[in-house]
């Protein structure tokens, strides 16, 4: 173990500043000091236990310039470490994380959801220093001098791991639930934290499939110039940015929104990246199938960001999400068959053919038009929405009667954009449905 190299000094520097204003932090939870300092991030103190208070605050502004230091000298220097640049990342992530919470506690009364969240983060932050401080020390790893790569490329490339268009999609099913849910038009700062920490989850989730199928996406057309598949970035870089925005929309959402949309979003990522980027993508044919359930639940989180609860509405409206996963994503498999064969994926159209597939697109599409009568079925929209799902169902189930009588790839890839429009369409729907 070298503990002499540059970053391992720095890493034990955070270490104590960190410590120092965790200290700081537990005497002002023990005295309720903060009760005598309000306002953030400054205020005037009124007696000792006022002044503690802002010690506290001025620590930890501290703690958070070396941490700064930290993350830029890893993100500089050490691009390639496969545990030292995703562990630093995690580690700035959790401080951050661990100084909104404490913001937000002030603010807002130290709800019970947030103060078992602050001691978790802690513990994690801790047990995430003392791991950095070994890895450092045992690695030694002397910093390295990178090709410049300019900042719109770089900034692309980032960009281009979080999927921005699937981002949208599942935004869109997320905002127009929100607002749905709400019965009008919500605070300003709410929308934009719920937008936020939607964005974050479902952007760190698309960036960590992709970090996972690197090497996979190097044998498809599609994906082959992905920033990891090609080379431009290092898988490590990739991890770290993926886990970073995982943990931070967690964050936003629970502190800034409510407890029961942090909760399902988590469940989102969770699903995605294990449940279908891991276990079930290369291992079944129904991989989108069960794995649709992960783009069902953005709407779930739109709903309780507005209402705080999961009820029937909610479930109503993954289940409409989980139908349309099928049809819309074989459609795509079908037109990218030898792709996915050469990946070794075992999509329908690569395992049991395409007439299978078509047939299985026909079928799903009229369980997704019934699945889609529910929510009238239960009085749970009006007239608006009723007439749209009939017009837009049967727009899908003519789109599905052509594929599955038409071979070609020109009407399955018709079909993949009708079923974009066609999700869309049927949640501005029920939205403008539910505000009139």
């Amino acid at each position: 173990m070298n503990f002499k190299s540059p970053f391992t000094r720095l890493t034990f520097a955070v270490l104590f500043a960190t410590f120092f204003a965790t200290a700081a932090g537990r005497f002002v939870t023990l005295t309720d000091a903060g009760s005598a300092c309000v306002g953030w991030p400054s205020c005037v103190p009124v007696d000792a236990l006022g002044w503690l208070a802002l010690g506290h605050r001025f620590a930890v502004g501290l703690a958070i310039a070396a941490m700064l230091w930290l993350l830029r000298t890893a993100w500089r220097n050490y691009r390639e470490e496969p545990v030292l640049l995703p562990l630093t990342t995690v580690v700035t992530t959790l401080y951050f994380g661990q100084s909104l919470i404490g913001a937000t506690q002030t603010l807002s009364g130290y709800p019970l959801h947030l103060r078992v969240l602050h001691a978790l983060t802690a513990l994690s932050l801790w047990i995430g220093l003392a791991a950095l401080a070994y890895v450092s020390a045992v690695r030694s790893p002397q910093p390295k001098e990178y090709p410049a790569v300019g900042f719109r490329q770089r900034a692309l490339d980032f960009l281009t791991l979080t999927k921005p268009i699937v981002v949208l999609l599942l935004l869109a099913t997320t905002i127009t639930t929100f607002l749905a849910g709400w019965g009008g038009w919500p605070p300003l700062s709410l929308t934009l934290y719920t937008l936020l920490g939607g964005a974050l989850a479902a952007g760190g989730s698309s960036a960590l499939n992709q970090y996972i199928d690197r090497d996979l996406d190097k044998h498809m057309q599609r994906t082959q110039n992905r920033p990891l598949a090609a080379g431009r970035m290092f898988p490590a870089e990739g991890l770290a940015f993926a886990l970073a925005l995982c943990l931070m929309s967690y964050y936003v959402l629970a502190s800034l929104v409510n407890l029961t949309a942090a909760l399902l979003s988590l469940a989102g990522i969770i699903y995605y990246v294990i449940l279908y980027s891991v276990l079930l993508k290369k291992a079944t044919t129904q991989n989108i199938v069960i794995g649709g359930g992960a783009g069902a639940i953005p709407p779930m989180v739109g709903w309780a960001a507005a209402t705080g609860r999961i009820d029937l509405v909610s479930i109503l409206l993954f289940a409409l999400v989980f139908f349309w996963t099928p049809p819309h994503f074989w459609a795509l498999a079908i037109v990218r068959r030898q792709d996915y064969a050469r990946a070794g994926v075992p999509m329908l159209p690569v395992v049991r053919g395409e007439a299978v597939t078509r047939r299985q697109i026909w079928i799903y599409t009229l369980e997704l038009v019934a699945v889609s009568f529910l929510l009238p079925l239960f009085q749970l929209t009006g007239t608006i929405y009723l007439v749209s799902a009939i017009l837009l169902g049967l727009w899908m189930v003519w789109g599905a009667w052509r594929v599955w009588k038409q071979e070609g790839n020109k009407v399955a890839w018709q079909m993949y954009r009708w079923t974009s429009m066609y999700l869309l369409f049927i949640f501005v729907a029920f939205m403008v449905d539910r505000m009139v």
